[in-house]
C-alpha cells in the first residue's frame, strides 16, 4: 500500500515510517521542506507540500491508497501562550482541512484516512473511571478544555472524509513511550538520579502507550477494513500517576517516592501543567475487538523494552 504520511519526522512518524517499509508498504513522507539526512528511513519517498496550497498536496497524495495526519505543533515544545495554543490549534485543523480538500480533487481517492487526535478528547476524569471509544467527552469541563476542544475540532475537520467515501479513522493517541523520544526522554533525568516520583497526589489514570504499538495499531488500522471512526491508541492496562512513577523506578532501580507538586508545575509550566495533573483511564475496546495484538500491554513489559541499555547512576539507597 502506498501510504501518504503528515508529521512523518516527528518522534511517532519517524518510526511508522520505518515499520510500514518493513511490511512492504510505500510510504510518502509529506513536509513543508526537505528534511536533514537521517530524519527520513531510506526507501521513503519525500514530498514537500505547502499546506496553504491545496493543489501541491493533490499532487503529493495521486496514487495514494492511505494517508495519515500526525501534523500538529508539539503540546509540551513551549509554555501555553494565547498565540502557542492558537498555533497548536491551527497547526492541526488547517493541515486536516488541506489534506481533505486535496484528497476530494483526486479521481482515484485514498480508501483509508487515519487522522491523530488525543484522549484529552474525554476531557479529565474522576480516578479509576474507565471509558472506551463509545464514551462522550466530558461536558464538565467544557467548553473550558483546551486540549478537548483541539481534539474536537481536529476530528471534526478530518471527518468530512467520510464525506467523500473514505474510510475514516481518529486516533485518539495516550501518552507515548519510547526510546529517543516522548514522555520517557523528559523523565529519565530525575528518575536516574533518584528524585523521581508521582506528580501531585498520583491518583490520576495515565493511559500510555509503547511507540511499537502506536505505529503497530496504525498500520493494523490501514490494512483492517472494518475499523474507522474513533479507535483509542492506548494499552489495555492503563496505570495511575504513582503506579507509573513506582514501575519506571523499577526499571531503573531507582527510588521513586519524590512527589512533584501540582502547583509547582503550575508555576513552572503554566496551563499545560494541567495535562500532568488531570488524567483519563481509556481502554483500547475497538483495537482489542478488531484482534490487535499488543506488544507491550503492561508499563513493566514496555519500560523493560525502553529501558534496555540504560545504567543508572551507582547511588546509596537504590531501590
Amino acid at each position: 500500500m502506498r501510504v501518504a504520511i503528515t508529521g512523518a519526522t516527528g518522534f511517532v512518524g519517524t518510526r511508522l515510517v520505518a515499520l510500514l517499509l518493513e511490511r512492504g508498504h510505500q510510504p510518502v513522507v509529506l513536509t513543508r521542506e526537505k528534511p536533514a539526512a537521517g530524519r527520513v528511513a531510506a526507501g521513503a519517498t519525500v514530498a514537500v507540500v505547502d499546506y496553504d496550497d491545496v493543489a501541491s498536496v493533490a499532487k503529493a497524495l495521486e496514487g495514494c491508497e492511505g494517508v495519515v495526519n500526525l501534523a500538529g505543533a508539539g503540546v509540551f515544545d513551549k509554555r501555553w501562550s494565547t498565540s502557542y495554543k492558537q498555533l497548536i490549534l491551527a497547526s492541526r485543523v488547517l493541515a486536516t482541512r488541506c489534506l481533505v480538500d486535496a484528497m476530494g480533487r483526486l479521481k482515484q481517492r485514498p480508501s483509508v484516512f487515519l487522522s491523530g487526535s488525543a484522549v484529552g478528547h474525554y476531557g479529565p476524569r474522576t480516578p479509576g473511571e474507565a471509558i472506551d471509544e463509545s464514551a462522550f467527552r466530558s461536558t464538565e469541563h467544557a467548553p473550558g478544555d483546551f486540549l478537548a476542544n483541539v481534539c474536537r475540532e481536529w476530528e471534526r475537520a478530518a471527518q468530512k472524509a467520510t464525506l467523500l467515501g473514505i474510510r475514516t479513522a481518529f486516533l485518539r493517541i495516550g501518552v507515548v513511550l519510547g526510546r529517543g523520544g516522548g514522555a520517557i526522554s523528559k523523565l529519565l533525568l530525575p528518575f536516574k538520579l533518584g528524585a523521581g516520583g508521582p506528580i501531585g497526589n498520583g491518583r490520576q489514570d495515565m493511559s500510555w502507550v509503547h511507540l511499537d504499538d502506536v505505529c503497530g495499531l496504525m498500520i493494523f488500522a490501514l490494512e483492517t477494513p472494518s475499523l474507522s471512526g474513533p479507535i483509542n491508541v492506548t494499552a489495555p492496562n492503563p496505570v495511575s500517576n504513582k503506579e507509573f512513577a513506582k514501575a519506571l523506578g523499577r526499571a531503573l532501580r531507582r527510588p521513586a517516592f519524590m512527589p512533584t507538586p501540582g502547583f509547582g508545575l503550575r508555576l513552572g509550566l503554566g496551563e499545560v501543567a494541567s495535562m500532568l495533573t488531570t488524567g483519563q483511564r481509556v481502554l483500547p475496546a475497538k483495537a482489542l475487538g478488531a484482534g490487535y495484538a499488543f506488544r507491550y500491554p503492561t508499563i513493566d513489559a514496555a519500560f523493560a523494552e525502553i529501558i534496555k541499555g540504560v545504567t543508572a547512576p551507582s547511588q546509596s539507597g537504590a531501590a
